[in-house]
């Protein structure tokens, strides 16, 4: 009987034991998760203050901080694909208005927009596949590459815009269009401002 109660109670101690341990071992990745994560989103936002438009930038890449870490370089290189596939979206939804019933003068201007974003897209592909080859030979080449090309997008962007001028332009089309190139245009701006700073600390 007291053999027996011994085991049990050798038993139950060894069992609570163990169970404390895996509860601390959570408790220790949990705490781990929660701080990387803090981290991470801290360094975004710290990041974003570089950029003409900050909460756009918090906002646009926050949910990306997993991916990004703590890399200038990963940050840069998250807010020219948040950049491409925005203006992707965009590009897609002008095409099909200019198949819609609008005014010459509207379909024109929009299918110039569609031919200034084509050249936007084509610059950004060409920035992420170079941020993608990145070596330490060849860095000051390919980042002033990358700089040129991003640069050259913001002005196709910021060019699209003109066509929409004017009070012959139906209104609707004209916030519409207006209003959805004007975030890519940020975007682009802050995609371009987080290469900069990405340039100057590898510099």
């Amino acid at each position: 009987m007291g053999e027996s109660f011994r085991l049990f109670n050798h038993h139950h101690f060894l069992t609570t034991f163990l169970i404390i341990i895996a509860m601390l071992k959570l408790v220790h990745t949990t705490t781990t998760t929660t701080t990387t994560t803090t981290t991470n989103t801290e360094f975004v936002k710290s990041s974003c203050t570089f950029t003409t438009y900050p909460r756009l930038c918090f906002s646009s890449l926050s949910t990306h901080a997993s991916l990004i870490q703590t890399s200038p370089k990963l940050m840069a290189h998250a807010a020219l694909n948040i950049t491409l596939a925005s203006a992707k979206v965009t590009s897609a939804m002008m095409v099909r208005l200019s198949n819609s019933r609008l005014k010459p003068k509207e379909v024109s201007a929009m299918r110039d927009c569609v031919e200034e974003l084509g050249d936007t897209l084509e610059e950004l592909r060409k920035s992420i596949g170079e941020m993608c080859q990145l070596s330490g030979s060849n860095y000051e080449v390919y980042i002033s590459d990358i700089q040129t090309w991003v640069s050259a997008a913001l002005t196709d962007v910021n060019t699209c815009t003109d066509g929409f001028e004017g009070e012959d332009m139906d209104g609707k089309v004209k916030v519409l269009v207006r209003g959805r190139i004007l975030v890519i245009a940020h975007l682009t701006s802050n995609a371009l401002a987080l290469i900069n700073h990405f340039a100057s600390i590898h510099g």
